[in-house]
């Protein structure tokens, strides 16, 4: 998987691959999908929801640029994978799960793992998690329609912001640097994820 998808494709940040090959795969896929756990595509975890295809795990985590000292938010825990790539990458992950099931599973699976850097909320992620900012990094791993304010508020100075904007089925995957009250935006690639539901993101329907 590390070598045909991911390295050669581009990605060679190696603090990445090094979280890539600690993290197990396919216990993050429920059973039934297992077979295809390391296939290169997305794979369904229920309600709705998908575990990103390995190559886009991988073009996140290394747009991120995280240091070992930093504060990561994660919007959209799913299924708990990319969930546990960045913890093996930074000092600690905050991550939310809009799907009460889905946010318990993984909480259980993480915990179970040894995981002790990672905190756990249920609720509205395009909101954010106001009383633990500001935040070094923050990852959506959803489609928004645009960049959530409450995310731009809660992003240090100089933080940086990985998040696909666009239409509820297609995207592009963009990373923001805060500068003060501005947001520099660069784009790495197009992408499908599903839509960011909450306050600052889609409508249920």
């Amino acid at each position: 998987m590390i070598s045909q998808q991911i390295i050669s494709r581009g990605v060679r940040d190696p603090h990445v691959l090094d979280a890539l090959l600690a993290v197990p795969r396919h216990i993050f896929v429920p059973p039934e999908n297992r077979i295809h756990a390391y296939d290169d595509g997305a794979l369904t975890i229920g309600h709705g929801q998908t575990i990103s295809q390995p190559y886009m795990v991988a073009v996140m985590s290394e747009a991120l640029r995280v240091e070992p000292h930093h504060r990561v938010l994660e919007i959209g825990t799913g299924s708990g994978y990319q969930t546990a790539v960045l913890a093996e990458m930074a000092q600690q992950v905050f991550t939310i799960e809009r799907h009460a099931e889905l946010a318990n599973d993984a909480r259980m699976l993480l915990e179970e793992l040894g995981y002790s850097n990672i905190r756990f909320r249920q609720g509205d992620g395009s909101k954010g998690w106001l009383e633990e900012a500001p935040f070094d990094r923050i990852v959506v791993t959803a489609g928004a329609p645009a960049v959530p304010d409450d995310l731009r508020t809660q992003l240090s100075e100089n933080g940086l912001l990985v998040i696909p904007v666009g239409g509820r089925s297609l995207q592009e995957l963009y990373r923001y640097t805060r500068r003060g009250d501005e947001m520099e935006g660069e784009r790495i690639t197009s992408c499908r994820f599903v839509p960011l539901v909450g306050e600052e993101g889609w409508s249920e329907t």
